[in-house]
């Protein structure tokens, strides 16, 4: 027991490398901020263009884009996942139906696994015979080697969807608060957008080794440049139409 408790002492705890669910979100609702406020910064610029800011133009802007923006994540996503999950359950049904006409040989095949990382041959036979008298974990076995997922852990197609329309939308309505908030100037949604970037940039760091004010700068400076450059656009477009 002491061995045992020492040996837990030591270990080192690891990051999760995948960023589990808080990089999805926070990428999500990233993605909702930089597009939205680009999009409303670039109808400000248009609208300046041609003699003065359109609050109206800017508000229906950022509305219709933060909802064409979500349902598109959430479909997008749900198909991505959908034919993700519907192709993995395929090749696990496949599994199944070879394990069960040639049972001996998965045996074998899985035993060759365990062999090809430096079990012995005998220990690699035995465990992979005793394994097979199970047959849930014998198949999740086969198919985590083979193709790196179980039949228990398929991803969810809806609750992708879901979670990123509602990603998308807390990113979204950032530049879109000081409007619904009564301002009328652009300069409003400016400041807590840029705000807004350099936040999401610091929670990043959480799922990266970078400081969290080296995150936060460059997703800044991403964010803005791209904001920027919309404007630009718009000033330019407005101006010739």
């Amino acid at each position: 027991m002491t061995t045992g408790k020492k040996i837990l002492d030591i270990e080192t705890i690891h990051r999760n490398v995948n960023g589990g669910w808080l990089r999805p979100a926070v990428f999500g609702a990233m993605d909702g901020l930089v597009s939205n406020f680009a999009l409303m910064i670039g109808v400000a610029g248009g609208s300046q263009a041609v003699g003065a800011e359109n609050t109206t133009a800017i508000v229906l802007a950022g509305f219709a884009g933060l909802l064409a923006g979500a349902f598109s994540m959430a479909a997008g996503e749900y198909t991505s996942v959908a034919s993700q999950a519907e192709l993995a359950q395929a090749e696990i049904d496949l599994e199944r139906k070879e394990i069960a006409e040639d049972l001996e040989l998965e045996i074998k095949e899985l035993a060759k696994v365990w062999i090809n990382r430096g079990v012995s041959e005998d220990v690699a036979n035995k465990f992979s015979e005793e394994l097979s008298k199970n047959e849930d974990y014998f198949l999740n076995a086969h198919t985590s080697e083979e193709f790196g997922v179980t039949q228990h852990d398929l991803p969810s197609a809806n609750l992708a969807a879901v979670s990123s329309f509602l990603a998308f939308s807390v990113g979204a309505i950032i530049p879109l608060l000081p409007y619904m908030l009564g301002q009328t100037e652009i300069t409003y949604s400016l400041i807590l957008s840029l705000t807004g970037l350099f936040a999401a940039g610091s929670v990043v760091s959480l799922v990266t080794t970078r400081t969290w004010w080296y995150s936060g700068l460059r997703q800044l400076f991403i964010g803005s440049g791209a904001a920027g450059f919309t404007w630009l656009l718009g000033s330019v477009i407005g101006a010739a139409l």
